[in-house]
């Protein structure tokens, strides 16, 4: 049974706590699943900070690349 990937979209928090809601909901996720992040400016330098604390655990692939929206699947790809 396929399972729809939660949104997280985080244009509407205030910046201060947009990378610990993205952190948060990266923590909690079983392997093998994901979550969209919808934001209103390209992420990647999340994706470099993911990198770092995460080798090897994650996957990112865009979906939409603005230029008013962002649209990028994040999963787990194995366990910390």
């Amino acid at each position: 049974m396929p399972t729809t990937d939660r949104l997280i979209d985080v244009r509407t928090e205030i910046p201060r706590v947009r990378h610990a809601l993205i952190f948060d909901t990266f923590a909690g996720l079983p392997t093998g699943t994901a979550f969209v992040l919808v934001n209103d400016h390209d992420p990647k330098p999340l994706g470099y900070q993911l990198a770092a604390e995460n080798p090897g655990e994650y996957s990112w692939e865009y979906l939409e690349e603005g230029p008013e929206v962002w649209r990028v699947r994040i999963g787990r790809i194995a366990a910390a």
